[in-house]
């Protein structure tokens, strides 16, 4: 079967059981699955319930699709996402994102925690994207393309909207949040990165780096979907001299830390997206 035809068959068991019809999408990462207990739920799905969706095996990603409102405004939301470390394809990964704009999102909100490669921006801090680098091994755009989806050779210029981003650092701050704009690397994962990695991140521009996030983007961008990244920052990567070990814990911990200013400021995102 076909991408296009799988799209369409998960779209029909969702618009089945749903009468949710979402303006916003939001992919909710590390440590920001409280986020989704402000949405005045509809309906919510398992992700290995849905057809063609893959289970997420990330203890802190609930690893469910929920319809309904957030803030008045009407949305879909991936509490929990995949990620290429789990052993998924980047099409597997990106798939959810396929459907949600088959379900007719006019925008999609992704969140993510990340590491600091940048000396001047601290663990606990805002980054909103404005650029990425993609060192990831594999392309969710890669093989047969369908026109129906998205052009062979989507043009990543205007990825990330600036405007906004202004906005977002100012209202952070209203929020009590330190926030920037940068530019955040992917890596493949599962491992946190050396520091010889770090440096290197550094020296070739990236402000953050992580492990998801840019498969979204890509497939979001092939759908002609606008896009608005917020990475919390969990851990500082450099100078290499602070370079703390990290866990998974210490990750969670940090985010959970400004997770109820975040929520506030999300509520103004979604008010002023929707």
């Amino acid at each position: 079967m076909s991408l296009y035809n799988e799209i369409q068959e998960c779209l029909a068991f969702i618009q089945k059981r749903s009468t949710t019809k979402p303006k916003l999408g939001i992919i909710l990462g590390t440590g920001l699955s409280s986020v989704a207990d402000d949405i005045v739920v509809e309906r919510e799905f398992i992700y290995g319930l849905l057809p063609y969706f893959c289970t997420s095996t990330v203890d802190s990603h609930r690893g469910k699709l929920i319809l309904g409102t957030l803030h008045g405004v009407p949305v879909v939301a991936m509490a929990g996402r995949l990620h290429y470390y789990e052993g998924y394809s980047m099409q597997q990964l990106a798939f959810p994102v396929r459907v949600l704009a088959a379900l007719g999102i006019e925008h999609l909100i992704i969140s993510n925690a990340s590491g600091s490669v940048n000396a001047d921006i601290n663990a606990g801090d805002l980054i909103f994207l404005r650029d990425h680098i993609n060192m990831q091994p594999e392309n969710p755009l890669r093989g047969a393309n369908d026109e129906r989806l998205g052009p062979r050779f989507p043009d990543m210029l205007h990825a990330y909207d600036r405007e906004l981003n202004a906005w977002a650092i100012e209202r952070a701050a209203d929020h009590g949040l330190k926030g920037h704009e940068g530019v955040y690397l992917a890596l493949a994962g599962p491992n946190l990165e050396t520091p010889a990695e770090y440096k290197m991140a550094n020296i070739i521009g990236a402000d953050c780096i992580g492990m998801s996030t840019v498969p979204e983007v890509l497939v979001a961008r092939h759908a002609g979907l606008p896009v608005f990244v917020i990475s919390v920052v969990s851990n500082k990567c450099f100078p290499i001299a602070e370079i703390q070990p990290t866990t998974v814990d210490d990750v969670i911990e940090t985010v959970k830390a400004v997770e109820e200013k975040l929520r506030k400021l999300m509520k103004d995102v979604v008010q002023k997206l929707g």
